[in-house]
């Protein structure tokens, strides 16, 4: 997992890191239980990535639903993984399921 990453161990965390984001913050929400483990491995990948090449114009924070059930529910998440683009805290565009490189970049659009 890149350093680029941050992974809030709560929701209080989670929250702190948005509002301390002065760029969009792309969430992907990660499960813990087996049928999710694999597919949140390969969005780490794809994610990760991302991440390194928009460093300092996006801030990337991959949650587990356990931990930040709160920002699971707020940006309605109901699968993993899943990502949300969020500018400000509120959600402008919404992605479930393992996402392609390509895919995330479309979720990105011309937003950064």
């Amino acid at each position: 997992m890149t350093k680029r990453v941050h992974q809030p161990r709560e929701d209080a965390e989670f929250d702190f890191i948005l509002r301390m984001s002065e760029v969009p913050v792309l969430a992907y929400f990660i499960g813990t239980w087996p049928k999710a483990i694999e597919p949140c491995r390969t969005m780490d990948l794809v994610v990760g990535g991302l991440a390194d090449e928009y460093a300092g114009r996006l801030t990337v924070v991959r949650a587990d639903i356990a931990r930040c059930p709160d920002a699971t529910a707020r940006y309605e998440v109901t699968g993993a993984p899943s990502c949300v683009l969020l500018e400000e805290g509120t959600a402008v565009a919404h992605g479930t399921g393992v996402l392609t490189d390509t895919e995330v970049r479309e979720l990105l659009g011309a937003r950064l």
